[in-house]
């Protein structure tokens, strides 16, 4: 079973290439979904989050308010860190019980699906590192059609994300987004091809 790392910024299209490499049979782990899982209301990470950040960071149906949240950790290091001290390493056996799903599954790819992986430690160990890439005026163009937000909003979260370039240097493969999705799909599946080899 070869695990491999899926990454790229707003508006690449990360989220589509993994659709399609779970359609060519990829079992894919998305950390989004991981880390949601791990913050439902009761789960440890959630009681723990409460009791450091207090009931304001809380909806009325007890979920996380993630905006909220992000606001704080955003504005302050530290609050940032306790988040992540408290989230990530649940995550990680989340991680860990769906690569043992996957093997029990005898998958012959596991794509993990994680927009900060070349922030994380994870990069170095996810081998090979996928990047997909794509010009940004296309990702604004994306993201705004898609969450029907302007222009210079799309343009500030791209700032706050490692620069494509900085991708780049880690990826092992990249894939260029700037066509249409038929010649997306024939550089995925040629990928795909690639890794199962």
């Amino acid at each position: 079973m070869k695990v491999v790392g899926l990454t790229g910024g707003i508006g690449s299209g990360k989220s589509t290439v993994a659709n399609m490499l779970a359609e060519l049979g990829a079992y894919i782990i998305d950390a989004d979904e991981l880390a949601r899982r791990i913050v439902e209301p009761g789960q440890p990470a959630w009681k723990e989050i409460e009791k450091n950040f207090g009931g304001q960071i809380l909806n009325p149906d007890q979920t996380l308010n993630r905006k909220k949240m992000a606001e704080i950790v955003f504005a302050n290091p530290e609050a940032r860190k306790k988040l992540e001290s408290i989230t990530h390493p649940r995550i990680g056996e989340e991680m860990m019980r769906e690569l043992e799903k996957a093997k029990k599954e005898q998958r012959k790819l596991v794509v993990f699906d994680a927009a900060l992986l070349i922030e994380s430690a994870a990069a170095n160990r996810l081998k090979p590192l996928i990047v997909v890439s794509a010009d940004e005026d296309l990702r604004v163009k994306r993201v705004c059609g898609r969450d029907r937000c302007c222009a210079e909003d799309v343009r500030a979260r791209i700032r706050n994300q490692v620069p494509d370039s900085k991708r780049r240097e880690k990826a092992d493969f990249v894939i260029e987004n700037n066509g249409d999705i038929d010649q997306l799909r024939e550089g995925v599946s040629e990928l795909y091809r690639k890794l199962i080899d």
